[in-house]
C-alpha cells in the first residue's frame, strides 16, 4: 500500500521542483549554524546562494565520516541543545561514535518515512510487528518502534537477544509482521525448529529486513526457512536511521529511495565523478528535511547503482540496487558497523602484543561470528597457556566493552600471519551472502 500518494508518486518535475527548494534552505541552515559547513564551502569557493538546481548540488563539497568524527560530538548540529530531544550514536573509525541528533520535528518526520517504509513492505493498520532490531543508541529497533506506532500497527519490543522466549511470543501473539537482521531471522527459524517449533504455524506475512547486506539467494533462504515474503530496508544513522529506502513488496526489484527527503548521488569513489543513472559506484545523501543534523553529499561507501524507471507498485522515486559491497573496509557484524582500525587501537593498549592481526568473519548458524588473530612478542607466547588464555579474554573483553561486539580472541606466534608486500590482509570475510 502506498501510505502517501502525493508525495510517493509526484511526477518527477514536481518532485525536483520540492528538491530545489528544501536544498536551498538545508544549505543556507548548514552554511550559517554548522562551523563546519561554512569553512568547507569557503574552501571550495561556495556559498548558500549557489543552488539554483539540482545540477548545483554537485558543486558542493563531500562530507564524510571522517567529518563527522572530527566534530564529536556535537559539532556537526544545526539547532541549540535546548531544540535537540533525542540523541543516537553509531561507531567511528577510531572508537569514538559518530553522534546524530533530533529535533522534535525530525522525529516526526522519521516516524512518518518509517511509516512509509514499513507500509511499502506489506504491513499495515491491523498488524503486529514482531521488532527484534536492537533498542538504544543504535537507531533500528527505535527507528521501527514509531513508524509502526504512526502506521497504526501493533509493535513488539522485544529487541534482540532471548531467542527461545522470542519464539514463545511468535507463537503467542501471533504477529504478522517480522522486523530484524536477515541473520538473525534465519536464527530465530533455527531455534524455532530445536524447541519444537516451525515458522509455518505462525502468522507472519512479511519479514523487513536490514542493518546488514544480504542476496537474493538469502531472499530465498529467509522465504523457505520463515515462510513469509522478505524485503529489505535501508538506512543509516548519519543520514537518518532506517527508513532512507525500502523495497516495496509488490516488485522486489531494488529499494525506492524517499526523495523528498533525501537526494541521492552515485560517484566514482576514486574520482568524486558523478556518474549516470545505471552506473555502479560509491552512493552519496544529501538530506533536504533534517533540522538537527543536516549532512551535505554525505559519502556512504556502500556501493550501488541507481534505477529510475517506474516500478509497478506506482512510486515514481528512483530506485537503489541493494548494496554490493564497501570502498572502504567497514565490516558489519550483526548490525554493528566494526573498522579494523577500531580493533587496532584496542591492541594497542595491551603490553606485548604486534602490531599484526588479522579479522576472520564467519557465518555459523546464521549468525556473523567475529575471530581476531593477534601476533604476540616471543616474551609473551613463550609463557604458560592459561596466561594467553587470560590475555585474550582481557582483550576479547575490551573489544566488547568499546565497540559492543563479540570477538574470539587467539593469541598466536610472531610471524605467523601471512604478510603482503601491499596493502596488509587485515579482514578475511568468509560470510556466504
Amino acid at each position: 500500500m502506498i501510505l502517501d500518494i502525493g508525495f510517493e508518486t509526484m511526477p518527477r518535475e514536481d518532485l525536483e521542483d520540492i528538491q530545489v527548494r528544501r536544498l536551498q534552505a538545508t544549505v543556507e541552515r548548514a552554511y550559517y549554524n554548522v562551523p563546519f559547513y561554512r569553512a568547507n564551502f569557503e574552501k571550495s569557493g561556495v556559498k548558500p546562494d549557489i543552488i539554483k538546481s539540482m545540477d548545483d548540488l554537485k558543486r558542493l563539497p563531500f562530507t564524510t565520516k571522517a567529518d563527522l568524527r572530527d566534530n564529536y560530538p556535537f559539532g556537526m548540529f544545526a539547532v541549540p541543545m535546548d531544540n535537540v530531544v533525542r540523541i543516537h550514536a553509531s561507531s567511528g573509525t577510531t572508537g569514538k561514535p559518530t553522534v546524530v541528533g533530533y529535533t522534535a520535528r525530525d522525529i516526526k518526520t522519521w516516524a512518518e518515512l518509517m511509516a512509509r517504509a514499513l507500509s511499502a513492505g506489506g504491513a499495515g493498520r491491523g498488524d503486529i510487528i514482531h521488532n527484534a532490531y536492537g533498542y538504544g543508541l543504535f537507531t533500528g529497533g527505535l527507528g521501527v518502534h514509531y513508524g509502526a506506532e504512526k502506521l497504526g500497527a501493533s509493535v513488539i519490543p522485544v529487541s534482540g537477544g532471548n531467542t527461545k522466549r522470542q519464539i514463545v511470543l511468535m507463537k503467542d501473539f501471533g504477529p504478522t509482521i517480522l522486523t530484524s537482521t536477515p541473520s538473525y531471522a534465519l536464527h530465530l527459524a533455527e531455534v524455532a525448529e530445536e524447541v519444537g517449533e516451525s515458522f509455518k504455524n505462525f502468522k507472519f506475512k512479511f519479514g523487513i529486513f536490514g542493518a546488514e547486506p544480504w542476496s537474493e539467494k538469502m531472499r530465498t533462504e529467509l522465504e523457505e526457512k520463515l515462510y513469509l515474503s522478505a524485503v529489505d530496508i535501508y538506512g543509516l544513522s548519519e543520514v537518518m536511521g532506517p527508513g532512507v529506502a525500502m523495497e516495496c513488496h509488490e516488485a522486489k526489484k531494488g529499494l525506492h529511495i524517499f526523495e523528498d527527503h533525501f537526494i541521492p548521488e552515485i560517484i566514482n569513489p576514486e574520482t568524486g565523478e558523478v556518474l549516470p543513472y545505471g552506473e555502479t559506484g560509491e552512493l552519496v545523501f544529501t538530506s533536504i528535511t533534517k533540522e538537527a543534523f543536516p549532512v551535505i553529499r554525505y559519502r556512504t561507501r556502500d556501493i550501488t547503482s541507481l534505477n529510475p524507471e517506474p516500478c509497478i507498485c506506482g512510486r515514481t522515486h528512483v530506485r537503489m540496487n541493494k548494496v554490493s559491497g564497501r570502498s572502504d573496509d567497514m565490516l558489519i557484524i550483526r548490525g554493528v558497523n566494526v573498522f579494523p582500525s577500531q580493533i587496532e587501537s584496542v591492541l594497542m593498549g595491551f603490553e606485548g602484543v604486534a602490531p599484526h592481526y588479522q579479522l576472520i568473519v564467519d557465518r555459523i548458524d546464521n549468525l556473523d561470528v567475529l575471530s581476531v588473530l593477534v601476533e604476540v612478542g616471543e616474551k609473551l607466547f613463550s609463557d604458560e597457556v592459561k596466561i594467553l588464555q587470560d590475555e585474550a579474554k582481557k582483550i576479547s573483553k575490551n573489544i566488547k566493552d568499546y565497540l559492543g561486539v563479540s570477538a574470539k580472541v587467539t593469541l598466536v606466534e610472531s610471524k605467523s600471519i601471512a604478510r603482503s608486500e601491499g596493502k596488509a590482509v587485515r579482514v578475511v570475510d568468509n560470510r556466504k551472502i
